[in-house]
């Protein structure tokens, strides 16, 4: 997998302001009191259920704000797969650095890899079929850069960071404009030439009024396999075409299997669950 990382500066700030909620006002009462500050320890990050790693960076980044020496030997990087007992990363330097930014970047590293292990989930039941799994806006306030790395570690890939890189037109759009078309001539107006128009369709009647118009892109919401495959015939290689809608692992195939080029979940980001990985003392 060719997946590039992640920029310091996307996640630099994130790191350092859960550190502060983390620490206070007074630092860790408890490893302060019972590990001599210049006692060195070596511990390992290892999965404790299979899945795929994201986040490391931004784990390593927790205890090296501690103390800059703290090394890192991984084992297993972003966008592995890992089984129960796997070791991922090896860690040495200060015990007291160790043991104060565990939990942080742990809060990081469970997270985004649970992020990436039910991408990789889904993008593995489509697997035969040429549509890719894209996640949405729907993100953790702050988090969205980093969640949407972990969708692309899992194997997926990004819709729009936000409200300023496309336009995606959906019902609420419509209705307050009066339609589709004043929709569509309002956006297209307003968008520069490299902005690309996406349009949200609940029926087979809208979407031929947007073909009829022109778009880059359809969404085709909550649409059944059967609808998505007639949507698919009438656009024709026209515009891409985005299946959405309370999509699973389980649905995902049927869906895939309509010929749609996209398929869009929230969830993956929203409500991906933790990936269990431990920091475990070695010595």
């Amino acid at each position: 997998m060719n997946l590039c990382p992640l920029s310091p500066l996307l996640f630099e700030p994130l790191v350092r302001a859960a550190l502060v909620e983390d620490l206070g006002r007074a630092g860790d009462l408890t490893t302060d009191a019972i590990v001599p500050p210049d006692l060195r320890a070596t511990t390992v990050l290892a999965a404790r259920q299979s899945g795929v790693v994201a986040g490391l960076d931004i784990a390593a980044l927790a205890f090296r704000m501690l103390e800059p020496g703290i090394g890192l030997v991984v084992e297993r990087p972003d966008g592995s797969p890992v089984e129960p007992g796997s070791v991922i990363a090896t860690l040495s330097g200060s015990a007291r650095a160790l043991l104060t930014g565990e939990r942080t970047a742990l809060n990081f590293l469970c997270h985004l890899s649970g992020i990436a292990t039910a991408t990789a989930a889904v993008v593995s039941a489509i697997s035969e079929y040429k549509a890719h799994i894209v996640c949405t806006r729907k993100t953790t306030p702050g988090l969205r850069a980093l969640e949407k790395y972990a969708v692309r570690a899992g194997g997926g890939s990004n819709h729009r960071f936000g409200l300023d890189d496309a336009v995606l037109i959906k019902d609420n759009h419509v209705a307050i404009a009066g339609g589709i078309l004043p929709a569509l001539e309002r956006a297209r107006a307003a968008a520069g030439h490299m902005v690309k128009v996406e349009l949200e369709v609940d029926t087979l009647a809208q979407l031929e009024e947007a073909l009829a118009f022109g778009v880059d892109a359809v969404l085709l919401d909550n649409m059944t396999p059967d609808e998505l495959r007639q949507a698919v015939a009438m656009v024709n290689g026209r515009a891409l075409t985005e299946a959405s809608g309370r999509v699973t692992a389980a649905t995902a195939p049927a869906i895939a299997a309509s010929g749609v080029d996209l398929i869009s979940i929230g969830w993956l980001t929203h409500s991906a669950p933790a990936l269990d990985i431990g920091l475990d003392y070695q010595s």
